[in-house]
């Protein structure tokens, strides 16, 4: 499989991507890559530096002939995904990952791939390490934990970067040039919970949904896909107005800014309404799998015996969950009016998870309208409170506004007709980039960002074309030599 991927053109790229699949780093715990990425411009003999959070920054002197040229910066983030399926064993902060070909795409064995920065990332590493290209005064910046809060971009200082045309690597579809992003904020829920002892007699049973595919909270809510997390709380809903069920833990997603695929809850059900509820959640199993039979055709939603636990959330702490949960705002709010295709608001209501005495629920609320950002809080804000849960927003960081008179834009508009006989897609995209938040920063940049194909990225599906990487990397190349002087 190894020799499989370092066979691959271009074979710059490839290299280097398959060194960071070998490298743990899921966000937060990018120490070794850091090494790595420092190691690597220090051996090349070039200006290389690590900030205060772990930014790795290098610098390329201009080729012979192109120091006129404005400076460019060629941006992406070193952390990645974390994402396994059920079946497959993988501890992300010591196995590497397994890449392997299939057909035309690059995937990972049973878990996330890390396309999603790797290639940005090695591509950047391909450019600094080659000795025959074209181009003027380049700097390299790789940040750190984008995926989780972006840490890297917020704690980049002024000063630090010396460019004028930024070039984020960090988008997922070829051919396509993206001008802006969405904005974003993270909601933090706490319900406080009263718990009882599990009444006698009752028989404990666990509902598992699972089979979905998930994806990137940003990029793929638009697929319309299952959440776990709303199954879940939808099933729950019937199973305690018809049945009385009782509530003694539930347990779905884990990233934020991953669709769910799983959720479990451990409920209490009395021995005469056994029949019924196992009838009832199998119908209702049919129902999602009907629903969602073409976004997501292998969803389940499964019953099982289990151990009885010795409490149970109080009814009406249960009954307020519940409600809150199920009535929570989730995926697509409102599809944009400028540009069509384009998400404007979504929210992704990511992670469920009940302890002692508390529930905690994460949520990430994406817009490119920042009073449409205010009033999906406000929602927020209103279901939550009305179930006395306490709500605090953090992590905001703004949108990247399209600027359609760049002079980096037009450049590359220029090369890719150039190179393969038609006009780039000009687009925003419904993620957070980086690019809003480092361009607070560095107001002075003109910003694009481009990417070869990348599909399902946040999830163990995720997969990139081989052929596009080929592509981008021309593309890349050639908007180099084609940078406006200075």
């Amino acid at each position: 499989m190894t020799n499989e991927i370092l066979k691959l053109n271009p074979r710059e790229i490839w290299r280097y991507f398959y060194d960071l699949t070998q490298i743990p780093r899921p966000s937060g715990k990018e120490a070794a890559v850091i090494a790595y990425i420092k190691k690597f411009g220090a051996d090349l003999g070039l200006e290389t530096k690590v900030d205060e959070v772990g930014n790795v920054i290098i610098r390329k002197p201009a080729t012979p002939g192109m120091e006129n040229r404005k400076g460019i910066i060629l941006q992406g983030h070193l952390d990645m995904v974390p994402q396994a399926n059920s079946d497959t064993p993988h501890n992300f902060e010591t196995d590497p990952i397994r890449p392997r070909v299939d057909g035309e795409w690059v995937k990972a064995t049973g878990t996330t791939l890390g396309a999603d920065n790797g290639i940005g990332v090695a591509t950047t590493m391909a450019i600094l390490a080659a000795k025959n290209l074209k181009h003027g005064p380049l700097e390299a910046l790789m940040t750190i934990d984008e995926e989780t809060g972006m840490t890297g971009a917020f704690n980049l200082k002024a000063g630090m970067i010396q460019g004028d045309i930024f070039i984020n690597l960090d988008t997922e579809d070829e051919g396509e040039v993206y001008v802006g992003c969405a904005g974003g904020t993270n909601a933090n829920i706490s319900l406080p919970i009263e718990r009882e002892s599990a009444p006698t007699g009752d028989k404990a049973l666990k509902i598992t949904v699972s089979g979905l595919k998930g994806g990137h909270s940003g990029v793929d809510i638009n697929l319309e896909r299952g959440n776990s997390n709303k199954i879940l709380f939808r099933l729950l809903y019937e199973l305690t107005h018809q049945y009385g069920v009782r509530i003694a833990m539930v347990d779905g997603g884990n990233l934020r800014n991953a669709v769910p695929r799983e959720a479990i809850a451990i409920i209490l059900v009395k021995d005469q309404d056994l029949h019924n509820i196992k009838t009832k959640t199998a119908e209702f199993g049919k129902i999602i799998l009907n629903e969602l039979s073409s976004a997501d055709p292998g969803v389940k939603v499964q019953l099982q015996d289990t151990e009885k636990p010795a409490s149970v959330m109080e009814m009406d702490s249960a009954s307020r969950l519940i409600k809150a949960v199920y009535g929570c705002p989730n995926g697509v709010i409102r599809m944009s009016t400028d540009m069509i295709g384009l998400v404007e608001t979504s929210t992704n209501l990511a992670i469920v998870k009940s302890e002692e005495n508390q529930v905690f629920i994460k949520c990430l609320l994406r817009s490119s309208v920042d009073s449409a950002r205010e009033d999906l809080k406000n929602m927020f804000a209103s279901v939550f409170t009305l179930a006395g849960a306490d709500i605090v927003f953090d992590g905001e960081y703004p949108g990247w506004k399209p600027n359609m008179d760049s002079s980096i834009l037009k450049a590359a508009r220029e090369v890719y007709q150039n190179l393969y006989g038609k006009i780039p897609e000009i687009k925003a995209i419904h993620a957070g980039l980086e690019c809003g938040i480092l361009g607070g920063v560095y107001p002075n940049w003109d910003m694009l960002s481009i990417g070869p194909t990348i599909r399902f990225p946040h999830s163990p599906d995720e997969k990139v074309n081989i052929a596009t990487v080929q592509k981008f990397w021309d593309f890349l190349v050639k908007i180099l030599e084609e940078v406006p002087v200075k």
